[in-house]
């Protein structure tokens, strides 16, 4: 197993701001991140929220195979950071730092217009493992408001460009990656979860994540 490039064993509170471990704190972020979430979700009425689809939702089949990839999506952001984190510290900056510019404009878009979408079928036609997922973990943890911009996409695209741009990635991961992501963001349309608006609407919430990184590049 790689040795870590950071001794984290040396981490103390006393430290933690200096040049070794100051990315550290960028984890701290989470918790904002979460309280959001938690307020954006349970605090906007269903009644301000603009209903957000289009006619090729409806082309769209359910599929609840699909939530295999949707799941899977939470240990690629939690693996591709823990990764990061461990071996390849500017990496780690730069998509932290992507990941809450995608958020921050997220949040302001849910505030400012919040929106929901009606997709979710009222009952699953199908009585399986992956319903049951879906109806008793997803769909009650996820309420359907707070859907555009899509941060299941956002982030994968965050991921993908930040691996892509990153030296030292292999071939494999460069081939791969995109499939996963691509994969990623189709299931969010097959389980119900977002609209193919939602997917879109994060491209250029992405593009600044992208300017700001790497064509300005705030990060040295």
């Amino acid at each position: 197993m790689k040795r870590p490039v950071v001794n984290y064993k040396n981490l103390r509170l006393s430290n933690i701001t200096g040049p070794e471990y100051r990315h550290v704190l960028l984890l701290a972020g989470w918790l904002g991140y979460f309280s959001l979430y938690f307020l954006t979700e349970n605090l906007i009425p269903y009644e301000r929220c603009h209903v957000v689809q289009c006619g090729l939702d409806e082309l769209i089949p359910f599929c609840e195979v699909f939530v295999i990839p949707y799941v899977g999506w939470f240990f690629l952001v939690a693996g591709s950071l823990l990764y990061l984190f461990l071996y390849d510290v500017p990496n780690f900056r730069k998509l932290s730092i992507y990941i809450m510019i995608t958020q921050a404009g997220a949040m302001l878009v849910y505030v400012f217009w919040p929106n929901i979408q009606l997709l979710r079928p009222e009952t699953m036609p199908r009585s399986n493992v992956f319903t049951w997922v879906l109806q008793n973990v997803i769909y009650s943890f996820d309420t359907p408001t707070g859907v555009l911009p899509s941060l299941h996409a956002a982030y994968s695209i965050a991921i993908l460009s930040v691996f892509e741009h990153r030296k030292e990635s292999a071939l494999w991961c460069r081939i791969l990656l995109p499939v996963l992501v691509l994969t990623i963001i189709a299931a969010t349309f097959f389980v119900k979860q977002h609209s193919v608006l939602d997917a879109l609407a994060s491209v250029p919430l992405c593009l600044i994540g992208e300017a700001l990184i790497y064509w300005f590049k705030v990060l040295k």
